[in-house]
């Protein structure tokens, strides 16, 4: 019992310790959403066991928003889109269909900063455009070989993937990209997903893929880069827009099946990245 007692209060010492040093939140506007657009959660300063954590990062050469954006710390910028709808919207979705303790609001986390062994799931978004640093890939490499997990998200073509790849190599200039086979714990953790289809974003609903960048943007691809002992550090969603998917996730516009997908797909990597 003592022993019992003992490792409990070690625990609860931890886990004080860890919220004690988290970065408190921290609300910025964002490329498509002024601040203060989207209402602000009441417990959005609550301290949970999750929270969804998107990467803010500097633009690269393909950034599709160059002339329009602003100096990337400020939330004009790339890294923003969809934000902070789609994070709100998906962690409600958490809250509902686990028993995770979430937090309603995203955190925003700069790895130059240092912050990120805080936060258990990182997020990025339009990793295409992304201009991922040396620095950044070097602390990216770090928290993810110490158990930490990403997932890249929304980008489309052969050109974007280039860009992605050239910038995670910069993390991981050794380990392979690969696509998950169906039979990965990944898909099956929560729950069952034999049938992934292409998820478009909310303006590309028409064509069904991000037509603009070509035939190299037709067809899903769900890609990984693995660990030494089989965990996924990585989960590239590729061709497919899921952050979109959760953004209009309550708009009756865009497509149920979509949304479906990408909060079940979400759920599936959050809880797979808590216990591998």
């Amino acid at each position: 019992m003592r022993k019992a007692l003992w490792r409990i209060g070690c625990g609860l010492c931890g886990l004080g310790l860890l919220y004690a040093f988290q970065r408190p939140f921290r609300e910025l506007p964002g490329i498509e959403y002024r601040l203060g657009a989207i209402p602000l959660p009441p417990d959005y300063q609550e301290k949970t066991e999750w929270a969804f954590a998107r990467l803010m990062f500097p633009p690269g050469p393909l950034n599709g928003y160059a002339g329009r954006d602003w100096d990337w710390h400020t939330g004009i910028s790339l890294w923003s889109q969809d934000f902070p709808r789609a994070d709100r919207h998906f962690s409600l979705a958490v809250r509902r269909l686990t028993r995770l303790h979430v937090r309603s609001a995203e955190q925003l986390v700069n790895l130059d900063e240092g912050d990120e062994y805080d936060w258990p799931w990182l997020y990025a978004v339009q990793v295409g455009e992304w201009g991922l640093t040396d620095q950044q890939g070097q602390a990216l490499r770090e928290y993810l070989l110490r158990g930490g997990f990403f997932m890249a998200d929304d980008f489309h073509g052969n050109d974007e993937w280039y860009e992605f790849e050239s910038r995670i190599k910069k993390a991981f200039p050794n380990r392979p990209i690969v696509e998950i086979p169906d039979d990965d714990p990944i898909f099956h953790i929560v729950y069952d997903l034999d049938q992934r289809y292409q998820i478009p974003g909310q303006a590309h609903l028409r064509p069904g893929y991000k037509s603009v960048n070509g035939p190299s943007a037709l067809g899903a691809h769900w890609r990984a880069i693995y660990d030494d002992q089989g965990r996924i550090m990585v989960a590239i969603t590729y061709n497919s827009d899921v952050g979109d998917a959760w953004e209009y996730a309550d708009d009756p516009y865009y497509p149920e099946r979509f949304a479906d997908l990408a909060m079940r797909l979400g759920v599936n990597y959050i809880l797979y990245s808590m216990t591998h």
